[in-house]
């Protein structure tokens, strides 16, 4: 048998197992909360119309959990013009943006930036 056989033979479930490890790791820093949906952090304004993010069938079935930390830029009349993800999981980060875009406050007299926590949890669903 040459090397290059064995090498392919031997190393194969190597990789395998390497790259299960790492998919392993790259899960663990997930935060596990089980709070779900989403909750005003700091609000300067009513919400008028809330949006729940989609929460994908292939997370929830694989109990993959996490937090998103967002900031909304609110406009006067009270639409979202910007939101911009601080914290969390990017794996709900583009979930929870377009909900947020959704999102209707009540008119003001300025435009403000508004604190939103969304915490994705398969156990609350």
């Amino acid at each position: 048998m040459s090397f290059r056989k064995f090498a392919s033979r031997c190393c194969t479930p190597i990789r395998s197992r390497l790259s299960l490890a790492a998919l392993i790791i790259l899960i663990l820093p997930v935060h596990f909360c089980p709070v779900y949906a989403q909750a005003p952090a700091r609000t300067l304004r009513k919400i008028v119309t809330r949006v729940e993010p989609q929460y994908p069938d292939f997370f929830r079935n694989g109990h993959f959990e996490g937090r998103i930390v967002a900031e909304a830029t609110v406009l006067p009349n009270g639409s979202v013009s910007n939101v911009e993800v601080k914290a969390g999981n990017p794996m709900f980060a583009t979930y929870a943006s377009k909900a947020l875009m959704k999102w209707k406050y009540a008119p003001g007299p300025d435009k403000t930036v508004e604190e939103v926590i969304f915490n994705f949890s398969s156990a609350q669903r």
